[in-house]
């Protein structure tokens, strides 16, 4: 029953109101032991009353017969009679003023009416006894008793503020003064109180706490910082917890591990270390224990000394040759790139199943370049560098030069050819050697006996092989001249000593004119006085003034 409604009831029940029988408003009045009552009429003062009577189980209480009263023995002092409409006080109330009234009254009319009065103890001293302090979650069963003094009393039980009601692990017993419940769960506990009305008061005891032990259980590890993998020397945190009343006591499980509490670390720690770690949970209660879930710990080294090595300091074109990738520390992982990019293995081109070996069967020269390999694990990663050098060649073997040259002309044969290293160059003329070591064969006057077969041969001595091209020089007369050739050979000479003599001709004249004017001038000044004679001789002749140089032609 719901605990609000209970008291709703409960305090209509106090009052005991409903319509009274004639004149007197309640057919029912409670009231508690040493209280008082109030016996209201309906009658609407002023009334003018010639009679009255109060009869209690039939005895006369009181009359009043205008003017006068009469109170029986033993209710002097405890009564009040309100003569304007005839209710009636009652005082120091007893058990023995339990019982039937009525009131006989006389005024303008007849009245007559009943009613009864029931009296009670009031509530008081309520307490709780249990039977049972700890309680184990699941094996016990606990009982509370509730006691109090008073008169005709019920008992409510409440654990918090909700009411308790029974149910199959839950009875009341005892008119409800006692509350048992069978096999407790953590749910029960709590504040426990024990609340008795009667029809005229009410009163609630003292909280009993009542804990249950329970657990331990979700038991679990946790690591801090959380990772997959920790570095060697790190440090790392363990916390176990559990769902427990009272707290759990904690015990670590672990090879080379020893303590106790809630929280662990491992300070330090090394690859000897790596394993799986657990806590042990215990109720000293519930003498219960539960073991968490293990938890991984892997510790990894850092890798360092990251190197690749080839199987030959000098690779050579068609063999087969090893690139071996490296490190100290534990490695997961490893990534080979080729100038800057990721390495795609072609079909001579092989990694291993860990990737620590690059193999090339057989090598060719597109395989230069320089290479790379980053080596990986959760914790580092290092890369490590190597310039792989093909040697190959010779091949593609050339001489350019001329087939054929006049002779005491120069001749200049270079040789050419793919290789690495360098190949070094040697010439023969015929079957005899004529120059070493140069890629360039140079004769500056050539003679008929340099004709013949120029061979080149280009060696390298790091791939031990040779290549060899043959050129074929033909050393000639220069063609001879006929007569016509001759004859304007002569003609031509002739024409260009003409050309010249006439040049240097013209410019003499030329020079000698310019000249003449100033000699002339000069003569006839150095005569003084004659200079008029000398002007009319000469005004017959025609002046010579000499030419602007930009006007001949």
């Amino acid at each position: 029953m719901n605990l609000l409604f209970s008291l709703c009831v409960l305090c209509v029940t106090f009052r005991g109101l409903c319509e009274g029988a004639g004149v007197l408003v309640d057919d029912l009045l409670n009231a508690p032991v040493g209280g008082k009552v109030i016996f209201t009429t309906t009658l609407t003062p002023p009334v003018t009353i010639t009679f009255l009577l109060w009869t209690f189980n039939h005895n006369n209480i009181i009359t009043f017969t205008e003017p006068m009263n009469t109170t029986t023995p033993g209710y002097e002092g405890r009564i009040t009679l309100f003569i304007s409409s005839g209710s009636l006080e009652l005082r120091n109330l007893s058990l023995n003023d339990s019982g039937d009234y009525t009131v006989t009254i006389s005024a303008t009319q007849a009245h007559t009416g009943s009613t009864k009065l029931r009296i009670y103890e009031p509530v008081s001293n309520v307490t709780i006894t249990t039977s049972s302090p700890d309680l184990v979650e699941f094996n016990s069963s606990f009982r509370l008793s509730c006691s109090s003094s008073g008169s005709s009393l019920s008992f409510y039980w409440l654990n918090g503020s909700s009411e308790v009601t029974a149910s199959d692990r839950v009875q009341l017993t005892g008119g409800g003064s006692n509350l048992t419940i069978s096999n407790v769960t953590r749910y029960d506990q709590g504040m426990f109180r024990c609340h008795v009305v009667n029809p005229v008061s009410n009163g609630t005891s003292d909280s009993v706490d009542l804990s249950v032990s329970f657990g331990p259980e979700n038991t679990s590890l946790n690591l801090s910082p959380t990772e997959h993998y920790y570095e060697d020397g790190s440090n790392v945190s363990l916390t176990c917890s559990a769902v427990s009343r009272p707290p759990a006591h904690f015990q670590w499980i672990g090879d080379k591990l020893s303590g106790s509490g809630p929280k662990l670390t491992l300070l330090n720690i090394n690859m000897n270390q790596t394993g799986n770690y657990s806590c042990q949970a215990f109720n000293n209660i519930t003498m219960r224990n539960q073991t968490s879930q293990p938890a991984f710990i892997s510790v990894l080294k850092r890798i360092s000394g990251a190197s690749v090595k080839s199987t030959t300091n000098q690779a050579v074109e068609g063999n087969s040759v090893n690139l071996t990738c490296e490190a100290a520390g534990p490695v997961f992982s490893r990534q080979w790139m080729k100038d800057g990019s990721y390495l795609i293995p072609t079909d001579n081109m092989t990694l291993n199943s860990e990737g620590s070996v690059l193999s090339f069967q057989p090598l060719k020269k597109t395989h230069s370049g320089e290479y790379s390999c980053r080596i990986m694990n959760p914790i580092n990663s290092v890369e490590a560098d190597y310039t792989l050098v093909v040697n190959y060649g010779p091949e593609s073997l050339q001489i350019t030069g001329p087939r054929e040259i006049n002779v005491k002309h120069t001749l200049t044969l270079t040789c050419s050819a793919d290789s690495t290293p360098s190949a070094t160059y040697t010439w023969l003329l015929n079957t005899k050697e004529i120059l070493s070591n140069s890629a360039v064969f140079t004769k500056d006057v050539t003679e008929f006996s340099d004709s013949g077969s120029y061979t080149c041969t280009a060696t390298n001595y790091v791939t031990r092989r040779t290549a060899a091209h043959v050129l074929f020089v033909t050393v000639k007369q220069p063609p001879s001249c006929s007569s016509g050739c001759i004859a304007g050979i002569i003609f031509a000479c002739c024409l260009v000593v003409g050309l010249c003599a006439g040049g240097w001709y013209f410019v003499s004249q030329r020079k000698k004119r310019l000249e003449e004017p100033f000699h002339r001038d000069n003569r006839t000044g150095s005569t003084g006085g004659g200079s008029q004679n000398s002007v009319a001789t000469s005004s017959n002749q025609p002046v010579v003034r000499p030419l602007p140089l930009n006007t001949m032609s």
